[in-house]
């Protein structure tokens, strides 16, 4: 089968596009034909590496997918040949595990994401395990599950579940691109928090933002957005704080909450390390939570509300499983404006077209 995957870390020009092996299904494993994926920061991440990360070699990339159910383990139970599904990429493979019995299975100590930890859907055959799959409507694209399935399983976690966002709140998302940030702001939406602010530096991506559901957007390249914050909310700060940034912006982040207010985190794509000044987390009763991820809980709610139409994953391009690098490049330089979605043919009908 064709796979995209890399021998060894470093850049784009790593990633090839393999003859590997259709892997070997377990008892409750299903063999998933992939017939979309979705590309995120998270590959480029693996693409790089970093110290303790250890791979099997080739490694396929990829932890966003949908697609049709090939053929069935001897103990699967709820899914046929033929079935259409999308993949929870949330990997927990221990149901004895103390926090796989409360439901917290983001949380286990054998916690894996597709494409990080083992071999991922940028490839025309998955080894899925049952438990991961969720039937998938007819009515809804293989695309549209790929893209939504990582960002917004992530989103709703760390806003609903951990951040338990409130109607009437006010919402900071931090950053107008990239997949979290857009499903965020969505997700403030509809639970029915006010008003929602978004900073970003593109004209373009706040358009977008506005679009998705923000009241006011703010542009950090023509004002200090702090003061700008700061004006908006006459000096009071914000209920919750959305910052997947990091380093450039979380000091910031901190300063625009309210008394009380909580600031939520799951990612850092400017850099981990930074300085707090920790009299604004004791003097105004601030919370910082991260979480990472969500459960099969959450992922079941959000991707039931991206199928009823109420949530919808952005999506800048479509490309062929061929493309993938130029996809990759684009991700890489951030010249996207939503997700880039891989679209992979049936092996067959791949075999079929080079026949012919």
């Amino acid at each position: 089968m064709k796979a995209l995957a890399f021998e060894e870390h470093g850049g784009v020009d790593r990633v090839q596009l393999l003859d590997v092996p259709v892997p070997a299904i377990g008892p409750r494993e299903v063999l998933l034909s992939v017939r979309a994926a979705a590309l995120n920061r998270l590959d480029l991440w693996v693409l790089e590496g970093w110290p303790g990360l250890k791979l099997k070699r080739p490694h396929i990339m990829g932890a966003d997918g949908a697609g049709v159910v090939a053929a069935v383990g001897e103990d699967v139970t709820r899914f046929f040949v033929g079935d259409r599904v999308a993949v929870n990429p949330t990997l927990c493979n221990d149901p004895a595990d103390r926090f796989a019995r409360l439901g917290l299975d983001n949380m286990c100590d054998d916690f894996a994401i597709f494409g990080e930890h083992v071999d991922g859907l940028f490839a025309e055959y998955a080894a899925v395990p049952e438990r991961n799959l969720l039937p998938l409507p007819d009515s809804v694209p293989f695309e549209t599950a790929a893209a939504a399935s990582l960002v917004f399983v992530t989103a709703w976690h760390s806003l609903v579940t951990r951040g338990r966002l409130q109607p009437g709140e006010s919402v900071l998302v931090v950053g107008a691109g990239g997949g979290v940030n857009p499903a965020a702001i969505q997700i403030a939406r509809l639970v029915g928090a006010r008003p929602i602010y978004v900073v970003g530096s593109s004209a373009a991506k706040l358009a977008q933002a506005r679009a998705l559901g923000a009241d006011e957007v703010i542009n950090r390249a023509e004002v200090d957005w702090g003061r700008e914050m700061y004006r908006l909310t006459a000096r009071q700060g914000v209920d919750v704080v959305v910052d997947n940034v990091g380093a450039a912006t979380f000091a910031q982040s901190l300063r625009a909450l309210r008394r009380g207010g909580r600031l939520l985190t799951v990612g850092n794509s400017s850099g981990p390390r930074f300085e707090l000044d920790n009299r604004y987390l004791f003097a105004k009763h601030l919370t910082i939570i991260g979480s990472t991820m969500g459960t099969s809980a959450d992922y079941e709610k959000v991707m039931g509300l991206i199928f009823a139409g109420r949530l919808r994953p952005v999506i800048d391009t479509v490309y062929q499983l061929r493309d993938a690098t130029t996809a990759l490049t684009r991700l890489r330089d951030g010249d996207v404006m939503g997700k880039l979605v891989l679209r992979i043919p049936p092996a067959d009908a791949e075999e079929s077209s080079e026949a012919g």
